[in-house]
């Protein structure tokens, strides 16, 4: 089908599934160190969002249609009802599936309190290029090993005419931070929260509407697979059990 998600797939066909869904300017191989490592005994399946990594980069990239591309996976993949794993954006997508399709529900730092200039400010800053992205990528992730660096350099990173940019489409990534500031769903099946003390995405008003979400805070910043991998492996593996 020629607009199907690309997707990643990690770990034993027989293992539990484990549905994973990536934050804005990601892709699913993001997840594969805390697959390999932290989640090996579930089959993590992580699919590239429309105009991210190696997915059909062609519009619409609203919430219905990113659901509507997760939903098209999960059927691919014969999962009628599923947990899912989602950082970020990811957990907006996240929380728009059925309820009936998902079993536990893990939002990790979710985007669920962008405030209108903050996405105005970075869906304008959405098309990034530079000569070194490595020095880029470091910038973002300033306490990531060089290892770590380096994969997410060979996986999302593409240059042309020595110009260096993301995988992802700028035009989905800024309808990515205005689409953040649309109302957010309240969580419809069991969750938990894992929520970045360093970072801004998770407010007192979600958390205070989100009644009964179990609620983790992890001193780190937004990206917290890169940051505490360990602890977010813990965290997801006894949750989803």
């Amino acid at each position: 089908m020629a607009d199907a998600l690309n997707v990643h797939v990690f770990g034993a066909d027989d293992a539990p599934p484990l549905l994973a869904l990536h934050g804005v300017t990601g892709h699913g191989a993001r997840f594969r160190r805390l697959a390999q490592w932290q989640l090996s005994a579930f089959r993590v399946i992580a699919p590239d969002l429309r105009g991210h990594g190696d997915s059909p980069r062609l519009p619409p990239w609203t919430l219905e249609q990113h659901t509507a591309d997760v939903l098209a996976v999960m059927d691919t993949f014969g999962l009628q009802r599923v947990s899912v794993m989602a950082h970020s954006f990811g957990a907006l997508i996240a929380l728009r599936l059925p309820p009936d399709r998902v079993g536990a529900l893990v939002l990790l730092d979710p985007a669920v309190s962008v405030k209108p200039r903050e996405a105005l400010e970075s869906a304008e800053a959405a098309k990034r290029e530079c000569s070194d992205p490595y020095a880029a990528q470091r910038q973002d992730w300033p306490t990531a090993e060089e290892d770590v660096i380096a994969e997410e350099v060979s996986d999302n990173w593409v240059t042309k005419y020595g110009v260096w940019s993301p995988k992802c489409s700028p035009a989905a990534v800024a309808t990515a931070w205005s689409e953040m500031c649309r109302p957010v769903p309240l969580p419809r099946v069991r969750t938990l929260v894992v929520r970045a003390l360093r970072a801004r995405y998770v407010g007192p008003e979600f958390l205070a509407a989100a009644r009964g979400v179990e609620l983790v805070d992890l001193d780190c910043g937004h990206m917290v697979t890169v940051e505490e991998p360990d602890r977010v492996g813990g965290l997801v593996s006894g949750f989803v059990r």
